[in-house]
């Protein structure tokens, strides 16, 4: 492993111990202003989706890309924390009955095996909900307008035209043919979407002007793209053991994937053009990106 990649898994091992901590903050039993009580068994059902679990790539893209413009601190952990409340959020109810019946996430069992089916949707819930209670939290930053920023940003990326539409046409697509752009569109949606908002949430933070921005989402694009292709990859080639979760399952269920449509091999080649892509929109940020360019690797050659 060279340096670069040493410094990469050491940081994205040190953004997951922040998380965590401070993930383990907000998920405390103590109610926060205006609320009069935190139901435990909901509480419990959270932090069962939210804790000790997942590499918190998201929020190590926050944190990373906010670092490119020497920007730190419990604002930026905060918002890195919303943004994981939103995708866990989306993993309880992804392993649904309704929707990919799962009874296993990252080892362990699904909210809805854990708990109950009606406990895991209002986990759920409640994680979506408080992932913006944090952004519009003045504890977030000082600034109303930059929260408001990252309040539209992250609804924009999770909701209707995002993570959730994106959902909704992957469910449409079962057991259908769909073209390569239908499935590159979806597939950005569903999970591209949260991806590009950790890069865009830290350039936010950052105070990053339009062009900075522009360049940074053309990263993010890819190295989503890159996640989602990984993915389908390893659905296809890995053991259940290595995943800590169901695999097989595309295929079982009918989904249109690109490795379906494009072959392994093929899928394998466009997974290397994505992160040479992200290298190329990267380059004008030199050594100060060496970390961001090591995790678009990371991405591509995950093995869980």
């Amino acid at each position: 492993m060279d340096e670069v990649a040493m410094e990469f898994v050491a940081r994205l091992t040190a953004v997951a111990d922040r998380m965590e901590e401070t993930l383990e903050g907000l998920l405390g039993s103590t109610p926060l202003a205006g609320e009069i009580v935190r139901p435990e068994r909901l509480l419990a059902a959270m932090r069962h989706a939210s804790l000790d679990g997942g590499k918190r790539l998201r929020p190590f893209l926050v944190v990373e890309t906010a670092r490119l413009f020497d920007v730190e601190g419990p604002g930026v952990l905060r918002s890195a924390a919303a943004l994981e409340c939103v995708h866990c959020y989306s993993l309880v109810h992804d392993d649904l009955p309704a929707m990919d019946d799962d009874d296993l996430r990252r080892g362990r069992p699904t909210v809805h095996k854990a708990f109950d089916e009606a406990t895991a949707i209002l986990a759920g819930d409640a994680l979506l909900t408080y992932a913006f209670d944090i952004l519009a939290d003045p504890a977030t930053h000082d600034d109303a307008a930059v929260r408001a920023d990252l309040v539209l940003c992250l609804a924009r990326a999770s909701g209707l035209g995002g993570m959730a539409g994106g959902q909704m046409l992957d469910l449409a697509a079962e057991g259908r043919a769909l073209s390569e752009q239908e499935i590159l569109q979806m597939q950005a949606m569903k999970t591209g979407y949260l991806i590009r908002a950790g890069v865009a949430l830290g350039a936010i933070l950052g105070g990053a002007d339009a062009e900075t921005k522009e360049r940074l989402d053309r990263y993010a694009k890819a190295i989503g793209n890159a996640f989602q292709l990984a993915d389908d990859l390893l659905d296809v080639e890995s053991e259940a053991a290595d995943m800590g979760k169901a695999t097989g399952k595309d295929a079982e269920r009918g989904k249109a994937t690109l490795v379906s449509l494009l072959g392994v091999d093929a899928a394998h080649r466009r997974l290397g053009e994505l992160i040479e892509t992200a290298d190329a929109c990267l380059a004008p940020f030199g050594d100060k990106a060496a970390v961001l360019a090591a995790a678009a690797r990371f991405i591509a050659e995950r093995k869980n």
